[in-house]
């Protein structure tokens, strides 16, 4: 399934992994300043930490240069090195390069934690600009196959009293397909409704909004992606959906 926004739920989430993992590799390096490591286990762990690092702040982050010169001793002087490189620096011993090595660990860590809050902080924000969609929503996630006809669909639909469906293939969301589509397809187009299947008039990617997020911030989704149908997600699983009749149900202050 494409979601076109993005969670963040599973944005927090991340960084909380990440965070966990170096404060796992620091701990490893304060063991280290007490009992000298092998050479063959400081490689190892570097190349894990390497690793890690890649993963939280991507394969050009300074960090990981940092890092890098951290592992020659040269950490602590690097922003007074030439251009060119560490050439010349001073040998230092295991020991220090292993706290350098801490520092930088420590610094990487200060980032993520300061991203963690920026994001807790957005959140409360919008927790607090309003309700929320999860009080509007439907909760009923309903669904029909691709291969589905537009005649089943139409039956669906007006079995269940709702205006959309979810297209669903297995466990993955394609798409969803409304009455507007239908009507175009059906009675505007002058298509065979029991011969057509959903994949051919279904919209895709799904629009996809949180839970937590405020009614305003559907309403705006809406309008930017002109659609009239929102699948909800918690922790990136869709968990109902929220359409312009739930929030003109809010606007108009009917629970």
């Amino acid at each position: 399934m494409e979601l076109q926004k993005s969670s963040k739920t599973d944005r927090i989430g991340t960084l909380d992994q990440d965070i966990n993992r170096l404060r796992q590799q620091l701990d490893i390096l304060k063991k280290y300043l007490i009992e000298e490591p092998s050479a063959a286990s400081l490689n190892e762990f570097d190349s894990s930490t390497e690793d890690l690092l890649i993963d939280a702040f991507g394969s050009s982050s300074p960090l990981l240069d940092t890092y890098e010169y951290a592992q020659l001793g040269e950490a602590a002087g690097l922003m007074n090195l030439p251009e060119g490189g560490p050439e010349g620096a001073t040998h230092q011993s295991q020991r220090e390069t292993i706290r350098q090595r801490q520092r930088v660990l420590e610094s990487g860590i200060a980032d993520l934690e300061a991203r963690r809050a920026s994001l807790s902080q957005e959140s409360k924000k919008r927790k607090a600009s309003g309700p929320k969609v999860s009080d509007y929503m439907a909760k009923s996630v309903r669904s029909v196959s691709p291969e589905a006809t537009l005649r089943e669909v139409g039956q669906c639909l007006q079995q269940w009293k709702i205006g959309s469906v979810l297209v669903q293939s297995g466990d993955e969301f394609l798409g969803y397909i409304t009455e507007t589509e239908l009507t175009r397809e059906v009675v505007a187009s002058g298509t065979d409704p029991v011969t057509t299947t959903v994949k051919t008039c279904m919209r895709e990617p799904l629009v996809t909004i949180e839970t937590s997020d405020s009614i305003v911030e559907a309403v705006r989704l809406m309008k930017d992606k002109g659609t009239r149908h929102l699948a909800v997600t918690e922790s990136n699983r869709i968990v109902g959906v929220v359409s312009v009749s739930d929030i003109i149900r809010y606007y108009s202050g009917v629970v």
